[in-house]
């Protein structure tokens, strides 16, 4: 297959990040090291993680970062997989507080660079946005970052469109790097409105799809599968799902795009985890769908997917209301 490339970056592929949200905590360190070795030897080299990922859970803190960390010792690959984190996330007990100065922000990658045992992060996102907080202030500490190899590229998690123009702007206005992608939520499934509890997550909506098709940033999509929505309706029906899932993903467009999916997997022949990933990765601008997975089965399943190329035609078939 070939490569994805990332506009602005020299970073090249294949269009699907490893989610490792669970690794370590949920999911036990050993089946965490046998998904990613099979993900690694399928070709992927993207692996995503999280400062606050299991700082839910008793200990958890640190808990992904630590067993992403202990997987790169073991495997001796760190040359082969690109490894991206986040920072910048308000304290889960004060979500509205948010932690974006200077010495957050250093503290945050600095800590997530001994837990993962690198000498540098590939990707450094910034999970959550204050927009209170100037852009160049949050765009100056990321770039001193990069300038002591602490991290190579940098974007923004959850941040809303405006504020991404507005960093592309100061960023060309004051000669300095700008956000290289953007992560933020996206599958085929549409959204119920107001069933996402916490408010401080981004979804994609039609100003977003705008920015990214006019001006080619790229888009990490995190819950592309819509927690497994479309599989399990597939394959269960509707008394298989969860009550947040059917609360969130429930309604008459995605049980239509559910028919549509079965269609299109029938007359592929592939699974309809891939018709699902496939959409996203079959967009006319780079869209890396983070998978995460906590079992080994179904990470077998997400890599069908990386063979998948929808028509535009196919694309607009999906999305039909």
């Amino acid at each position: 297959m070939k490569l994805t490339e990332m506009p602005g970056t020299d970073l090249t592929f294949k269009p699907l990040a490893l989610g490792t949200a669970e690794f370590g905590s949920a999911v036990s360190d050993e089946e965490s090291f046998r998904i990613i070795d099979r993900f690694v030897e399928a070709g992927g080299t993207w692996i995503d993680t999280a400062r606050v990922y299991a700082d839910w859970l008793p200990g958890g803190h640190g808990k992904s970062e630590h067993t992403v960390g202990k997987w790169l010792k073991k495997s001796g690959l760190r040359n082969q997989v690109l490894i991206s984190t986040k920072g910048g996330h308000p304290r889960l007990e004060t979500m509205k507080v948010s932690r974006l100065s200077e010495a957050e922000i250093r503290s945050d990658a600095e800590e997530s660079l001994r837990s993962l045992g690198v000498d540098t992060i590939d990707m450094y996102w910034l999970h959550r946005d204050d927009e209170s907080i100037p852009v160049m202030e949050v765009l100056g500490p990321l770039g001193r970052l990069v300038e002591e190899g602490k991290i190579r590229y940098f974007g923004c998690s959850n941040w809303r469109p405006y504020r991404i123009r507005e960093a592309a702007e100061a960023a060309a206005a004051h000669g300095v790097q700008a956000f290289s992608a953007s992560q933020i939520q996206w599958s085929l499934a549409d959204i119920n409105e107001g069933s996402i509890e916490d408010t401080t997550t981004v979804e994609l909506d039609k100003e977003a799809y705008e920015l990214h098709t006019q001006t080619g940033l790229s888009l990490f999509a995190f819950t592309p599968q819509a927690k497994g929505f479309f599989q399990k309706l597939h394959t269960g029906g509707p008394d298989t799902l969860k009550d947040t899932v059917r609360k969130i993903f429930y309604n008459e467009i995605n049980l239509g795009r559910m028919n549509r999916v079965a269609e299109l997997s029938g007359q592929l022949n592939v699974t309809v985890s891939s018709i699902v990933l496939g959409y996203l990765i079959s967009q006319p601008f780079t869209v890396i769908p983070v998978v995460g997975t906590s079992s080994f089965s179904q990470i077998e399943e997400t890599l069908e997917s990386l063979e998948v190329r929808l028509t535009p035609s196919q694309v607009k078939y999906l999305e039909q209301g």
